[in-house]
């Protein structure tokens, strides 16, 4: 029963650390651009965009689509670095053990 108590106490621990290291992930940013840096993205390491940048010269009421590409673009390549960013540091702290639903 003690093996028990131990394995309870490294589970509280751990998560623990997991809780701290999500408050260090919102704090951790990453960024991403398309169309030669004419729309840029930034993500936060809990997946969420904190801010978008489009040049103006990038902005043609007679091609949307072209806008509407490049903010999909950097977005998406922002939540793939951001979620990349995310799961490196659980790594770090759950020493490679891949735990479903940590990242």
């Amino acid at each position: 029963m003690k093996g028990m108590g131990n394995m309870l106490k490294q589970a509280q621990k751990l998560q623990g650390k997991m809780a701290k290291m999500q408050e260090e992930l919102s704090q951790k940013t990453v960024a991403a651009s398309a169309g030669g840096g004419m729309v840029k993205v930034v993500a936060n390491g809990q997946q969420q965009i904190v801010s978008i940048e489009i040049e103006k010269e990038v902005v043609d009421p007679e091609d949307v689509d072209m806008l509407q590409d490049l903010v999909l673009a950097a977005v998406n390549d922002a939540l793939t670095r951001a979620q990349e960013m995310a799961s490196s540091e659980m790594g770090k702290l759950t020493g490679g053990l891949n735990i479903p639903g940590l990242t």
